[in-house]
């Protein structure tokens, strides 16, 4: 979540509150000293609790490189030069509570309960999430759903490009969670229809289509990771305040297409639903009893493993 947009507590999105949380928040006089972590391009100033958890401090710092080298490995660099990072910790379990700020040049706070285990840092999506945000420069209120589409649909992506998660578990999660984001009646496209499912999972069907339609008409040489590449390395990353048009454009410039920008003109004011099902199927995925399985002769199935290759040959 980036300030002053949707809070999202678990993978499943059910925690939807609009929460105002103050910059000092988690800070004390007698603070520890943050522990400093070299990334591709920067650096992780991170801040850990106080209070004994059940995981030692090694296991939380192994837990912020994991999400750190995912993010690098996605962007071909960390997002920003310099994060601050102060985790907080409370009575539960697991991690929740992300929250993204711009101030001083990119800004988490993040909660980890005292209860959670390593399994849990292991699992985690959220700080992924989060350190997503720092990729895309801010936008206005009515557009917010591009950026938490965004770091929705590219937190799974590049956690399995990182080794971190299973192919087979992200596309299930696609499939079961990405009718959330399709639109409902009254809806009047992205840019005016501010609800959790348009916000999350309606920005996240925008960012599948421009990923599978860039490498269709690039003959999978590129993706949506190369648009928004270009963006970052054009200067577009949280601490910026752009216009989408701005940020579309230049994505589109690194792709050599239009994309992204049509598709903004097709789902701005209107968003018609998109045939999930015949996407699936193009991309040769089959869902049965709650797995995945693959379909290697299905039309665009070389678009899929494009998607989650670990490193293509136009990577740069």
């Amino acid at each position: 979540m980036k300030i002053a947009t949707w809070l999202c507590g678990t993978r499943k999105y059910l925690l939807f509150v609009l929460l105002v949380i103050p910059i000092s928040a988690g800070a004390s006089q007698s603070a520890p000293q943050p522990a400093s972590i070299a990334v591709p391009g920067g650096k992780i100033e991170a801040t850990l609790p106080d209070e004994q958890l059940a995981v030692s401090s090694k296991d939380l710092l192994d837990w912020i490189k994991a999400a750190s080298d995912a993010v690098s490995l996605y962007y071909g660099k960390f997002p920003v030069r310099h994060l601050t990072l102060r985790v907080r910790s409370d009575s539960s379990s697991g991690v929740h509570g992300g929250v993204t700020y711009p101030r001083g040049g990119g800004l988490i706070l993040i909660t980890v309960g005292k209860n959670a285990t390593v399994a849990d840092l292991k699992d985690d999506w959220v700080l992924t999430h989060e350190m997503i945000h720092l990729a895309f420069p801010s936008m206005e209120d009515n557009r917010h759903w591009i950026e938490e589409g965004i770091s929705t649909y590219v937190e799974p992506v590049a956690r399995v490009r990182a080794g971190q998660m299973p192919a087979e578990e992200m596309w299930r999660q696609f499939i079961v969670d990405m009718p959330k984001g399709q639109p409902q009646p009254g809806d009047r496209g992205l840019d005016n229809t501010h609800t959790w499912g348009n916000t999350y999972w309606g920005g996240a069907i925008f960012c599948l289509m421009a990923d599978i339609q860039i490498r269709e008409r690039t003959h999978n040489r590129k993706g949506l990771q190369h648009a928004l590449r270009g963006v970052l390395s054009g200067g577009g990353d949280i601490t910026e305040d752009w216009e989408i048009e701005k940020a579309l454009k230049m994505g589109d410039k690194a792709t050599g297409t239009t994309v992204l920008q049509d598709l903004y003109k097709q789902m701005r004011d209107q968003h018609p639903p998109v045939d999930l099902d015949q996407l699936w199927q193009k991309l040769g995925l089959e869902f049965k009893s709650g797995h995945i399985t693959f379909n290697e002769k299905a039309p665009e199935a070389a678009i899929r493993k494009a998607i989650t290759a670990t490193k293509t040959a136009t990577d740069r």
